[in-house]
């Protein structure tokens, strides 16, 4: 067995956008590696053991999180590293990886939920529509310089990149195609207490960001996809929404809190993993020999003022042997009706014969 690194998706933000696969991970996990500035810090508290050795990697040069690494690969340490969103997207996944590869350690790779489908749905838009947009574009901010070749497909776009190039990114888009009332939409922080999604259009794009002062990375949603429906007016014959049955699973959730319900599934793993780590090592014995016991053998007739005989018993005896049966070559009698003795009979007398 050796050690084994998983790099997990926190999700956007919250604590209970991670997978149950994800949190499981990190109950496991002897050490965590995490930017307490992209995920969130419940998502690692409500789930690392409390002696778990945590790791911020923003604050460290990565020649400590290669020793690390190695210490895992030297101890065979279960190492879980926590990427915002999914780290299939803008995580620089690749190099640690193939890092965690030659160093001869286990790897996974957990999903998570990513921050373009968490901003999708809290706009409740679908970013891919067959009428409007059948396809998405994903670009970062290296790929900030193409956005005009991009934007000329006339689909969809996500892109990430700092709130501060926002005039350079309102100039592709609009040499892309793209016209001034193309619904934009602007998250920050998605999914946590503090985050920032507002609607806007290409043309007011940048007051928009100026006026909720996002200078760090954000992530702009391009697309007719996201143009507001229009509002549907109820007509006077139209019949009552008939509502569906609940479940027993749907009442059962409905009875528990949002946090209970969202943590239910992971709190057994949590208590195994902290109950098997507290568990006290058995301790072996000095020597192979066997140890005597003393067994008490108290005869019936033995009055109970005279102190029981004792006599010892090897307490590790090796297995006894099974008693071996016969088979009878004999027919068994019945019980109820004995056999009945065969008639003796008589010997004939030898005569002598005349010389």
């Amino acid at each position: 067995m050796t050690g084994r690194v998983s790099f997990v998706g926190a999700g956007p933000g919250a604590a209970d956008l991670i997978t149950l696969r994800g949190a499981k991970r990190i109950a496991d996990a002897d050490v965590v590696v995490w930017a307490p500035s992209v995920v969130e810090a419940e998502c690692v508290r409500e789930h690392a053991r409390p002696d778990a050795e945590l790791v911020d990697f923003s604050r460290v040069p990565e020649s400590e999180v290669v020793d690390l690494y190695r210490r895992a690969s030297a101890s065979k340490l279960k190492v879980v590293r926590l990427h915002a969103g999914d780290p299939s997207l803008w995580g620089g996944l690749r190099e640690q990886h193939e890092l965690c590869q030659r160093l001869g350690l286990e790897t996974e790779v957990v999903p998570g939920v990513s921050a373009v489908s968490a901003v999708g749905a809290a706009v409740s838009r679908e970013l891919t529509v067959s009428e409007v947009a059948q396809s998405l574009v994903l670009t970062g901010p290296e790929g900030a310089e193409h956005l005009a070749e991009f934007a000329a497909h006339g689909t969809t776009m996500a892109i990430s990149a700092s709130g501060a190039r926002t005039a350079r990114i309102v100039e592709k888009l609009r040499a892309g195609g793209y016209s001034d009332d193309t619904p934009v939409v602007v998250a920050y922080k998605v999914s946590l207490p503090d985050e920032t999604v507002a609607q806007t259009t290409l043309g007011g794009l940048e007051a928009c960001v100026k006026e909720h002062k996002l200078y760090r990375t954000t992530l702009f949603l391009v697309g007719e996809v996201l143009k507001a429906p229009p509002a549907r007016r109820a007509a006077a014959g139209d019949e009552p929404v008939r509502r569906s049955r609940p479940s027993k699973w749907a009442m059962r959730a409905s009875r528990d809190s949002a946090s209970v319900a969202a943590w239910s599934a992971v709190h057994d793993w949590q208590e195994t993993a902290r109950a098997r780590r507290a568990a006290p090592a058995k301790p072996k014995p000095e020597s192979d020999e066997p140890v005597l016991a003393l067994v008490t053998d108290t005869d019936e007739d033995t009055p109970a003022s005279t102190e029981p005989k004792t006599k010892p018993a090897v307490a590790a005896a090796a297995k006894r042997k099974p008693a071996t049966v016969q088979a009878s070559t004999t027919p068994r009698q019945s019980a109820k009706k004995p056999a009945a003795p065969k008639p003796a009979t008589p010997r004939a007398k030898k005569t002598k014969r005349p010389n």
